[in-house]
């Protein structure tokens, strides 16, 4: 093993492997995570904007670290995208067992095995469900379909991305390894991740990952407005603007989502005047009708405007999906991937945060493959509890085991729009039934 990869290794594999995975699943459900502040700041005070972000500042030493692939060796720095993949070794696989992670490098497309040297003519985009975070190479759904279908398939998913990084990405990658059909995954929290501009804004930087800036998009769903934006820290230079406040206060002071944050955040304290003023603000630009009474009721109304907008920006990343997959002879199928605590709340309350995305692909009449109600109909031949189901496939993300599940949830709806069809499917004479 080259020193640098076995300094990576024993990096990670002593790392807190379970306090990431919660923090994870916190990101996955899209929980209004906050990043702590300081034992000075009283439950009595109200922040201000140049408070929060003085509290989730990046430290030079850990700019420098990150950039020289050193620390938070998750990722790596990426001007076009906010961050891509290197290749790694983590102690994060079913039964504390290991996971490789190889990436046809510089841009990091996960490495293909099956019937590789065969022409691709399926690529996938997504976040880390489609990179398949936690198992190792070979146990991809894409691995699995590949060598259930016997052609190979594409695995371009990026951990922590939205849906519109992963769009960003399928536009570059289409031309330079294009493809007829295309997988475009969405994750349950890519929705709120397409509004983030700097991710930790919204979720606290980790010993793997510093949660860098991101390109993004701003929406309104009121008058149908969207707005695509570039990453905010476009040179490995520019990251160090990160640890000046004034600096930082000049690139954000104006967000979206550190206006949701900082809500969410004065709520609990005893009076958030300017929280309430900027969520009513935003309410009545946003086209939601509300009273905030209390402190609560700030909150609800901060989620139910960040919630609108998110749905709404994944609603208008797939029309320009579409578009593009019309203009260049594409077909795209739309897989919708949930983390087991959603999947297990449904099956509890029977309600969906994001049945009006669903709605929206129902009425353009959009292929697609919902993995929530995949898991409900098989649930539903188990006489267990929830939990017990959901751990034969979750650990985080999805188990080897919940990959050939994803795999095969797919495969019927993909095997339906392929022409022709893959060579496990093809009439053959010569071959006995």
């Amino acid at each position: 093993m080259p020193q640098t990869r076995r300094l990576r290794y024993l990096q990670l594999t002593h790392m807190n492997r379970k306090a990431f995975l919660k923090q994870s699943a916190f990101s996955a459900l899209g929980a209004s995570v906050v990043p702590a502040l300081s034992a000075q700041d009283s439950n009595d005070k109200q922040l201000t904007v140049r408070d929060f972000l003085a509290s989730i500042l990046y430290s030079k030493d850990e700019v420098d670290q990150w950039l020289a692939g050193k620390a938070f060796p998750f990722a790596k720095y990426s001007s076009a995208f906010g961050w891509l993949l290197p290749d790694a070794r983590f102690r994060d696989g079913v039964d504390n067992s290991v996971s490789i992670y190889t990436y046809v490098q510089p841009d990091g497309e996960r490495v293909m095995r099956n019937y590789a040297g065969q022409p691709c003519r399926i690529n996938t985009y997504g976040d880390s469900f489609t990179q398949c975070h936690q198992v190792s190479d070979d146990e991809t759904w894409q691995e699995l379909l590949a060598a259930h279908f016997q052609e190979p398939v594409r695995n371009f998913g990026i951990g922590g991305w939205s849906c519109y990084q992963a769009y960003l990405r399928m536009l570059k990658e289409e031309k330079r390894t294009p493809a007829d059909y295309i997988i475009f995954n969405i994750y349950d929290d890519d929705h709120r991740r397409n509004l983030d501009s700097w991710r930790n804004i919204r979720v606290r930087k980790h010993r793997r990952f510093i949660e860098p800036t991101l390109p993004y998009v701003s929406v309104n769903p009121k008058n149908e407005a969207f707005e695509e934006h570039p990453n905010k820290c476009p040179t490995p230079e520019s990251v160090y603007d990160l640890c000046d406040l004034d600096k930082t206060y000049e690139l954000f002071k104006d967000d979206f989502v550190l206006k949701i944050m900082l809500a969410h955040r004065n709520a609990k304290t005893k009076n958030p005047f300017q929280s309430y003023q900027d969520i009513i603000a935003l309410a009545s630009t946003h086209g939601i009708e509300t009273s905030i009474e209390t402190s609560e009721r700030l909150s609800q109304t901060a989620n139910a405007i960040q919630n609108q907008a998110a749905l709404f920006s994944t609603q208008k990343i797939v029309e320009k999906i579409e578009a593009y997959a019309q203009a260049n002879g594409k077909k795209v199928l739309y897989v919708l991937s949930y983390p087991a605590t959603t999947i297990a709340r449904r099956i509890r309350e029977g309600k969906r945060w994001d049945q009006s995305f669903v709605d929206f692909l129902q009425k353009r009449n959009l292929p697609y493959v919902d993995l929530m109600e995949a898991h409900l109909a098989d649930y539903a031949k188990y006489k267990v509890s929830a939990k017990e189901y959901l751990e034969q496939y979750f650990i985080g993300h999805y188990t080897p085991r919940g990959n050939l599940f994803c795999a095969f949830a797919l495969k019927d709806k993909l095997l339906e729009m392929l022409e022709p069809k893959p060579m496990a499917y093809r009439p053959n004479p010569d071959i006995l039934p």
